[in-house]
């Protein structure tokens, strides 16, 4: 009986936990994730910046005036732009949701 409910309790808490991570993101070869694993915490915040300058920049240009290429060249640096953002500012990592947290204690209090 004991090892039915473990069982079931460890299926539920496998068919329940969503583990997920940031994407590898690739962009000319280039994985974000990996070279921002690399680098200072002081390198990372400077090209964030440099980041946000550029955004800041590309928001406040006249689009009016722009070829219908040209925007979709500026959404596709901005997306890139993002990804790349997000790679240097988080350092990766596991992510639970709160069902996963939940099941997780529920386990720990019938375990213990």
């Amino acid at each position: 009986m004991k090892k039915t409910i473990y069982l079931l309790m460890t299926t539920l808490m496998l068919s329940f936990v969503a583990f997920t991570s940031n994407a590898a993101t690739k962009e000319d070869g280039i994985n974000y994730k990996e070279y921002y694993a690399t680098k200072t915490a002081e390198e990372r915040n400077a090209r964030v910046e440099e980041i946000k300058t550029r955004v800041d920049e590309i928001r406040a240009m006249d689009k009016s005036q722009l070829t219908k290429a040209d925007r979709k060249a500026l959404r596709a640096e901005l997306k890139d732009l993002k990804k790349e953002a997000n790679a240097a500012s988080t350092g990766g990592g596991i992510y639970l949701s709160v069902g996963a947290i939940i099941i997780i204690i529920l386990v720990l209090i019938l375990i213990l």
